[in-house]
């Protein structure tokens, strides 16, 4: 495995992270408010039990959400893992506009929050574990400050509770998706050939991909030409802010429960320099740095395994 550097959990209060190295949207601070005006969705899910003997569903169950683009089925074998290793029950959850889970025009980090806060009353799970990777990262810091009594403690993978501008590669990715579907293809490969234009990686296009479906229309006797689980339209409005973190002020809001920051050494979504705001709003914080890029679940899943294994076993 490869070498992880632990980050001391108590950074001094007050001090103020250095811009990230990455051009910034000037933004003004607003706090953050829970609005009852946001309609909630039922979000699709993937149920992992523990092997016999385990809790019971209710009882500090796991909730797993993925990134951008992503689905419940990313992080299936993690999970797995996860329940049996920890005795555990894993709820790995399809965001809004992502995956099974319906699709709504808003697409922010207080409207996915309440949609995880809904789940997890509607089924009246005890003191959850929230890990988010990304995207959800984000969404599972924003629920855990907004709503710090519901969650017991929280796994952020790769991401931090700052303002960013989300790399111009999801525009493009979007871009490449309407393209696709307008072009009307029919096969896998004839939409890979089109993908190939805006990413290089294979492994990426694989992972986009993953969301195109064939609609079924008994009455067609042609196959249908495939199309995007996602709304492109409602993800592509909403790029510009899925960099934003909607809360400003850690004097104002802060989760006093455990948390873990999982970073990859070779992305540049947590630099040193966000680090002290991170202690501020998590105080209790613990890092974990894996030799890999943002996608470090599926680069590295025995280090991230080990990282959150270590930090949610029972301690003596």
């Amino acid at each position: 495995m490869a070498t992880r550097r632990i980050v001391s959990a108590r950074p001094v209060f007050g001090t103020q992270p250095l811009p990230l190295p990455l051009p910034q949207r000037a933004i003004k601070s607003r706090p953050y408010s829970s609005s009852s005006s946001i309609s909630t969705v039922e979000l699709a899910y993937d149920h992992h039990p523990p092997p016999k003997g385990g809790r019971e569903p209710q009882d500090a169950p796991i909730i797993f959400m993925h990134g951008l683009f992503g689905s419940k089925k990313n992080n299936r074998s993690v999970s797995r893992v996860l329940a049996r290793d920890l005795g555990r029950h894993v709820y790995t959850v399809d965001l809004r506009n992502h995956g099974d889970s319906p699709h709504a025009p808003e697409h922010t980090y207080p409207a996915m929050a309440a949609d995880v806060s809904h789940f997890i009353r509607a089924r009246n799970l005890q003191s959850p574990t929230l890990i988010g990777h990304s995207m959800g990262a984000k969404t599972a810091m924003t629920l855990a400050l907004s709503s710090p009594s519901l969650v017991a403690d929280l796994v952020s993978v790769d991401n931090a509770p700052v303002d960013a501008v989300l790399s111009g590669t999801f525009a493009r990715y979007v871009e490449g998706m309407r393209r696709i579907e307008a072009a009307g293809v029919r096969a896998q490969s004839a939409a890979d050939a089109i993908l190939k234009e805006y990413e290089a990686d294979p492994a990426i296009r694989g992972f986009l991909l993953a969301n195109l479906y064939r609609p079924t229309h008994a009455s067609s006797p042609e196959r249908p030409h495939h199309r995007f689980r996602v709304p492109l339209d409602i993800l592509g409005r909403s790029l510009g802010h899925l960099g934003d973190f909607p809360f400003k002020d850690p004097g104002a809001a802060r989760f006093e429960g455990p948390a873990l920051f999982v970073r990859g050494t070779k992305s540049t979504y947590v630099p040193d320099e966000v680090v002290p705001l991170i202690g501020q709003f998590f105080p209790r914080f613990r890092m974990v740095d894996v030799d890999a890029g943002h996608w470090l679940i599926s680069e590295k899943p025995d280090d991230f395994l080990q990282a959150v294994i270590e930090f949610l076993s029972p301690k003596e």
